[in-house]
């Protein structure tokens, strides 16, 4: 008999447990994982090299949050200032491009700054797909040769598919004086969500969660495959069962849907609409350690990867002494573009665009390649999302289940949010008792 069952040992589950243990519980952490930490896991490699499971930095502004990862690392980080840049036909720019034009061919920065004046010339218009909303933005010269491209590459499918509930502060909207600026000055003011971050120096991104491992009731090598809520039962792959008074779990919603025994038909069709990426990571260690900086998007629709971040950056721990390393992000979705070779079937691949686009260079020594895949990346904001996730929803409030994380509650979440939204799922379970 388990009081308070926690599924996923992310971010969302400790964020949990957390609040949990504060109140004098004591809940088990199911992972279904050998080990723990979910999508925060940093995977490390003979020679020295670690990578983390995509580009994780903590640029959070709660201070609540700050310290508490602080503490969790015994203030052992690094803070960096982020330098973000694009690529598009061999050309370098600062990030956001909206604001940093200067340097592009003429021709293109003329018909850039002709749509945005004629675009803003009147309020953001009603729109009903992203496409549009990026035609009411920024015009249709710069949409669709940046953020469109952009949008196909990542979210797998056009931007009319997608919706916008999800844009928040993603996507930066510029005044006219700014646009004008970046498109004649060299050097211009930052404009991007991430400025400052944090990282910890020592074992990847998966060590801010470590203390929450020394405290936790923790159970790795547990996958969930049935859940009833009627009798409030647990079944693992193992056979093994248990039951519980309260559920919080963070496992994606269309696999728990499908785990939950009872659950109604239209909230089964539901879950079957939702759509999420997956994710071949293509990890590159060179004897160069002058690559890169943070992270850099590209827009060519014949470079595989939609972006590459440069993990040695991070702190001095992530690579051997002299050396730098890439992680190339290239997406796919079962939806929309289902992936159709093995992660390792595109690590040459990404080598050859490294070389094509100048990030490895003739004289640069290979000393590291692996390939990882994530099944669930991001989630595809497309129009099916939010009828279905009401449905959903309101079922599993029905039945007591409490969810939390990016892919327990299907959505846009950082760091921060995806450790209080676990907070929250246990508040929820503490208004309960």
């Amino acid at each position: 008999m388990v009081n308070v069952a926690i599924i996923g040992s992310g971010m969302a589950g400790y964020g949990a447990h957390h609040h949990l243990r504060l109140q004098g519980l004591q809940p088990i952490v199911f992972e279904a994982a050998p080990r723990p930490g979910g999508h925060t896991v940093t995977h490390s490699y003979q020679g020295g090299w670690y990578f983390d499971e995509g580009p994780h930095v903590s640029f959070t502004k709660d201070t609540r949050i700050q310290s508490l990862l602080a503490d969790n690392i015994g203030g052992d980080y690094q803070t960096l200032h982020a330098r973000i840049d694009n690529y598009w036909n061999g050309y370098r720019i600062k990030h956001p491009a909206q604001t940093n034009l200067f340097g592009l061919p003429d021709d293109l920065v003329v018909a850039c700054l002709r749509d945005f004046i004629e675009a803003n010339q009147h309020p953001l218009g009603p729109v009903t797909n992203y496409a549009e909303w990026l035609v009411e933005a920024f015009g249709r010269t710069f949409a669709e040769t940046f953020p469109m491209v952009y949008a196909r590459k990542v979210h797998t499918t056009p931007a009319e598919n997608l919706a916008t509930d999800w844009l928040g502060p993603r996507l930066y909207r510029p005044s006219l004086e700014e646009v004008l600026r970046g498109a004649i000055a060299r050097h211009t003011a930052d404009h991007h969500y991430v400025t400052d971050y944090r990282y910890p120096t020592r074992g990847g991104f998966f060590a801010y969660l470590r203390p929450f491992l020394e405290d936790a009731d923790l159970r790795p090598g547990h996958r969930l495959v049935r859940v009833d809520p009627s009798v409030k039962s647990l079944t693992f792959d193992s056979g093994w069962e248990t039951t519980y008074d309260h559920l919080i779990s963070s496992v994606p919603l269309p696999e728990l849907v499908a785990m939950t025994a009872g659950a109604p038909q239209e909230v089964v069709e539901a879950a079957g609409r939702l759509a999420a990426t997956s994710l071949v990571l293509v990890n590159i260690g060179v004897d160069r350690v002058d690559i890169g900086d943070t992270w850099t998007y590209f827009y060519d629709e014949d470079v595989i990867f939609a972006r590459v971040s440069y993990p040695h950056r991070l702190s001095p721990t992530m690579a051997p002494p002299g050396c730098g390393s890439f992680q190339c992000e290239i997406y796919f979705s079962e939806k929309y573009r289902p992936r159709t070779q093995s992660p390792e079937a595109y690590v040459d691949q990404a080598i050859g665009d490294l070389r094509k686009c100048g990030l490895i260079e003739e004289g640069d020594s290979i000393l590291h390649k692996s390939a990882v895949h994530v099944p669930y990346a991001n989630i595809i904001h497309d129009h099916d999302k939010t009828p279905a996730l009401n449905l959903i929803n309101g079922w599993l409030e029905r039945v007591g289940i409490a969810t939390c994380g990016r892919y327990g509650l299907w959505g846009y979440q950082w760091t921060d949010e995806a450790f209080i939204s676990g907070e929250q799922a246990a508040q929820r379970v503490l208004d309960l008792l």
